[in-house]
């Protein structure tokens, strides 16, 4: 977990793939932009927005669950120049949305700073490690001009 270079801001080369196309996910402008605020060191990732059956393959697949999940991260370097992929299910982003009562938008920016930043070594293992990481998801969310996703509003919509 690399602070950002000084003097020039890190480096993102990013591809964003569609296999799926409803019509609340964000473009890769939007994508693009909010995978940059959450990035400290030059980094390279493929973003690929999936349904709910190659979703639930992969969480499957990967991670043992048999369940389709909002954002997997698969990170390929431990070092900079960060490299992985993102995988976001698009229905389960979806559906979590309008549970907590709030937009797509919000959501998907939430899930993919929360991505990037397990892409460059943050983790939520243990308490120590989750309160950093969300403390540091709040911050660049918000940043973006999203409500803080873990305060106290936020959570109580979760169920």
């Amino acid at each position: 977990m690399s602070a950002k270079p000084s003097g020039r801001a890190p480096k993102l080369t990013l591809s964003v793939q569609y296999a799926v196309t409803p019509s609340d996910v964000p473009s890769r402008e939007q994508l693009r932009k909010w995978a940059r605020a959450a990035l400290q060191a030059d980094a390279t990732a493929t973003m690929r927005i999936v349904g709910e059956e190659e979703g639930r393959g992969l969480n499957r697949d990967y991670r043992g669950k048999d369940y389709a999940t909002n954002v997997l991260t698969f990170a390929y370097a431990e070092d900079p120049p960060y490299s992985g992929d993102l995988v976001l299910c698009a229905p389960v982003v979806s559906r979590e949305a309008a549970e907590q009562g709030k937009s797509a938008e919000a959501h998907y920016a939430h899930l993919i700073v929360h991505g990037m930043l397990h892409l460059q070594g943050y983790d939520h293992e243990d308490e120590a490690e989750a309160r950093e990481m969300e403390t540091l998801e709040a911050k660049i969310v918000t940043g973006l001009g999203y409500a803080d996703p873990y305060s106290d509003e936020v959570n109580t919509k979760n169920g």
